[in-house]
């Protein structure tokens, strides 16, 4: 369960974070382990508690996400830490920038800007992010529209950036139809091509990957989250899978010397008894 007792008082979230700040100095000095971490050895825990905090944040477990958001703030301190020593940055300019960027991301908070809904606020904050994109790349001959898009960006979550970025420049399917011809055109080229008697592990790799790049542009143009729709369907095909063995396994038998015809039998059972 998450803690019960809640202090409303900015200071209190400080004084926390000064406490760990303080740990953090001394686990550094005194553990073998935390002195010799590098930036790049943080680098897989960082990600790891990110996945971990997801996956609680998924379930809306509360209690969980307390505790896995802490070990991602851990990883935080622990990275400000390492850029304090090299004389970079420290915790508190990291929240001083943040702070900074946040404020005048808002200026219809903290300034004269009005807008009359959350899709202006979109909008308006997609415009402040490409003005500060232009000042960086002032100097740049030929700057890159997808400047700030991270490079390692989960895979699909790229697509949808970088298909965004290109619609927001005009350069975008006009109509459902155009994209759905592109998606068949992209499965017919696939299919070719794994069945080619050439075909590489390679080259159907690029095929697939054309298709998913496809399907996300999709997906974008409707407002759907691809990553959170394919979720889904990995829960749905692990609630069902788990479903099925279930119901093998009460019958005496084990799923891997069941027959396919028969486990196919029991998920179209599972699924009709899923069925409204």
């Amino acid at each position: 369960m998450p803690s019960e007792t809640r202090s409303p008082r900015p200071e209190a979230a400080g004084e926390a974070a000064s406490e760990l700040v303080r740990l953090m100095g001394r686990l550094r000095a005194e553990c073998p382990w935390d002195r010799k971490q590098t930036f790049a050895d943080l680098s897989g825990y960082l990600l790891e508690e990110c996945y971990e905090a997801l996956d609680a944040l998924a379930r809306e477990d509360l209690g969980e996400l307390e505790g896995e958001l802490g070990d991602l703030l851990f990883e935080i301190v622990f990275l400000a830490e390492l850029g304090r020593e090299r004389g970079a940055f420290d915790l508190a300019s990291l929240a001083g920038r943040v702070h900074a960027k946040m404020v005048a991301r808002h200026p219809h908070v903290f300034g004269d800007s009005a807008v009359k809904d959350a899709e202006a606020v979109r909008v308006q904050w997609e415009a402040l992010k490409e003005k500060e994109r232009a000042g960086k790349a002032a100097g740049e001959e030929t700057p890159s529209p997808f400047a700030g898009v991270p490079r390692a960006l989960p895979a699909l979550l790229k697509a949808v950036r970088v298909t965004s970025r290109a619609a927001d420049l005009g350069f975008d399917w006009q109509r459902d139809e155009d994209v759905l011809a592109k998606l068949d055109e992209e499965v017919a080229e696939f299919k070719a091509e794994l069945l080619a008697e050439g075909a590489t592990k390679e080259s159907v790799a690029h095929e697939i990957g054309d298709i998913l790049f496809t399907v996300v542009n999709v997906a974008r143009r409707h407002g759907v989250d691809p990553e959170a729709a394919l979720q889904a369907t990995n829960a749905k095909f692990v609630r069902r899978f788990e479903e099925v063995a279930r119901r093998v396994k009460a019958s005496g038998r084990d799923v891997a010397g069941t027959p396919l015809d028969e486990l196919d039998r029991t998920w179209d059972d599972v699924k009709k008894d899923e069925a409204p």
